[in-house]
């Protein structure tokens, strides 16, 4: 994201409808205090930022653009426009860091991954606000700790900016996804983990991806595998990205070689280190075979994608809601456009269903092109309640409050 916190909040404020003066006293602060915030007359607080995160649902992402020159004791004072109100204490902010061992470290692995298991059953702003929370404390309680904690702390924080970034994709903001996921490369740098600097590539090559862009898509994978450093999985991941692609734009040749890469470099074992969350979807047993589906029926084979993706969709755990409704989806759409159009009216209601329930901008684009496809259909009974079914869930806006 690009420009100051000033410019952020302005808009932020003004697309929300709210005047200056009410946002004041939302946050019981002046309003010639915020006016000069908005201005960049008066640099932001951190306690201000959280307020306006607060008001707006931004979930932490107007408090991430607060520098950490801006947060130091004291920043805060009746003389810049702060009016009396109780205070909580920052983490990080005491005079000694908390000690952190073992089994804190096991607590605070175990609070991300109940985080990422709410995030494959319900909205992003379920999460988001909860992780950017969880990843502000992790920031704080590494500096002043010993190696190897300090190391610790720091790669499975850069792996909860990492989800930002990918649950902010999934709320349909593609900047902040971006942004996000450049902070957590910048983490994982910190903590001397060199291999992650491709991942930003590879999360690039899927935004494309999904803006149906496969050219864009394309060069950033294939720029991502060139990352020697990357890792094997990072460049499979890539690999797979690229393939999909391909696919997209017809290449089935191209498209094969690269999802053979992709195949045989998942297959390796990355060198990770302990507890260290693993990238990208934890929730399907086969990604590639999904990919494979998936792709097919961009390549126009879409009777072949439909008997992959029964063979496949069926085996997704019942409660990776986000994944059933994203490979679900694709897969009523192989049957529809194969002319299945029973067997898809069939699949539809569970599909429906689960992508209700995690609110995600990047399935709902496949959720426009069934509709597109079901228009053929338009006179079958069933075809137009399932179409007034998709035209109401295609209104519903992604939800941001945490």
């Amino acid at each position: 994201m690009t420009g100051s916190f000033g410019t952020h909040l302005r808009r932020t404020r003004e697309q929300s409808g709210m005047s200056l003066g009410a946002l004041a006293t939302k946050i019981n602060y002046s309003k010639s205090y915020l006016s000069k915030i908005e201005n960049d007359l008066k640099p932001p607080t951190p306690d201000i930022a959280r307020r306006c995160d607060a008001v707006f649902g931004t979930a932490g992402l107007l408090s991430s653009l607060v520098g950490q020159s801006e947060a130091e004791p004291g920043a805060e004072s009746r003389d810049d426009g702060f009016e009396a109100s109780p205070e909580l204490p920052l983490a990080g902010r005491a005079a000694h860091p908390a000690a952190i061992d073992e089994s804190v470290l096991e607590g605070l692995r175990a609070a991300f991954d109940q985080f990422r298991h709410l995030g494959t059953i319900s909205t992003p702003g379920a999460v988001l606000g909860p992780v950017v929370a969880q990843l502000h404390v992790l920031r704080a309680a590494a500096h002043g700790q010993p190696e190897p904690v300090r190391r610790q702390v720091l790669l499975l924080a850069s792996r909860a900016a990492e989800y930002v970034g990918w649950m902010s994709q999934e709320a349909g903001d593609e900047a902040a996804a971006l942004w996000w996921t450049h902070r957590a490369v910048a983490i994982a740098e910190e903590a001397e983990d060199r291999h992650f600097a491709g991942y930003a590539l590879v999360r690039q090559a899927e935004i494309a991806m999904y803006r149906q862009d496969p050219l864009t898509t394309i060069d950033l994978a294939m720029q991502a595998q060139a990352v020697r450093s990357a890792g094997t999985r990072i460049r499979g991941l890539a690999a797979r990205c690229e393939a999909q692609g391909r696919a997209l734009v017809g290449d089935a040749d191209g498209y094969h070689r690269a999802l053979e890469r992709a195949t045989n470099l998942l297959a390796e074992r990355d060198p990770v280190v302990a507890g260290t969350p693993h990238l990208g979807s934890a929730s399907v047993a086969d990604e590639i075979a999904l990919s494979h589906g998936w792709s097919l029926y961009d390549l126009g084979r879409q009777a072949e994608a439909a008997e992959v993706l029964d063979a496949h969709v069926t085996g997704i755990a019942a409660g990776a809601r986000r994944a059933r409704a994203r490979f679900g989806a694709r897969r009523v759409l192989a049957h529809a456009g194969s002319g299945e159009i029973e067997h898809a009216l069939a699949l539809a209601p569970a599909v429906l269903e689960d992508a209700r329930y995690v609110d995600s901008a990047t399935i709902r684009t496949d959720l426009r092109e069934l509709a597109k496809v079901f228009a053929r259909w338009h006179g079958h009974p069933g075809v137009r309640e399932l179409r007034l079914e998709l035209a109401t869930l295609l209104r519903l806006k992604p939800r941001y409050t945490p």
